[in-house]
């Protein structure tokens, strides 16, 4: 009888955190701090709004820097503003439905018709589940290369697989931050980068001083978690 393969658990400083407990408590001795940053909106600018929609090899959905150099991001306040949404937790809630990422008692329908008709009036493109946001991650590991880290490991989902990159050369790179790709660590496992592959935010995880300097320098927009915090926040917070 063959034995069953079984995975070794992660390590802590290099995934995102399960869906089934709270956030600090699966990175406590690992991380001291844990901040959560939406994912913006974007405004196209100097580019084309349809090829946000486009499937076409002719016509490819725009790389990072293209997003970077061509596109406004608009924030989560800003959307509250503009659509009359009461708060950051429906608007979670609202982007979940979107994306049928929740199941029917916890879907909010109304929010979700509202999101999509705000983003048809306005042009607006909604964040994408899953997948870090381009138009922050250049400001992002520019702040991360200014702490003294000229490489940052880039592993998938669980870590089974990693690579050692060149800061400098994610930066030049032109292409989207595809979802394979979900965590992005220092080599002294003292940075966490990482997002949950069904959710609109991201986390950063790291000592409080770190962080607040890159919320700072980023103009990220979020929270600290607290003892309590899950993925699924919006629902159980």
């Amino acid at each position: 009888m063959k034995k069953t393969r079984e995975l070794p658990d992660p390590h802590r400083y290099a995934v995102c955190a399960p869906e089934d407990m709270p956030i600090k408590e699966f990175y406590r001795g690992v991380f001291e701090e844990v901040y959560i940053f939406y994912h913006p909106f974007l405004k196209p600018i100097t580019i084309d709004y349809d090829l946000f929609e486009s499937e076409s090899e002719s016509d490819p959905y725009p790389g990072k820097n293209d997003i970077i150099n061509n596109c406004d991001k608009v924030s989560w306040k800003q959307l509250l503003n503009i659509s009359g949404i009461k708060n950051y937790k429906q608007l979670d809630i609202g982007l979940r439905t979107l994306i049928t990422g929740l199941i029917g008692k916890y879907q909010n329908q109304e929010i979700a018709n509202v999101i999509k008709e705000v983003c048809k009036e306005h042009k607006l493109i909604t964040p994408i589940e899953g997948v870090f946001p381009d138009i922050l991650m250049n400001s992002i590991l520019s702040v991360i290369k200014n702490e003294g880290h000229d490489w940052i490991w880039v592993g998938d989902e669980f870590c089974t697989e990693r690579k050692l990159v060149y800061i400098d050369d994610l930066i030049k790179e032109n292409k989207e931050f595809l979802n394979e790709h979900l965590n992005y660590f220092t080599h002294d496992s003292k940075i966490l980068l990482t997002t949950h592959w069904d959710s609109h935010f991201s986390m950063l995880c790291s000592d409080r001083a770190t962080i607040d300097k890159i919320v700072k320098l980023c103009k990220l927009e979020g929270f600290y978690c607290d003892e309590h915090t899950q993925i699924y926040w919006s629902l159980f917070n």
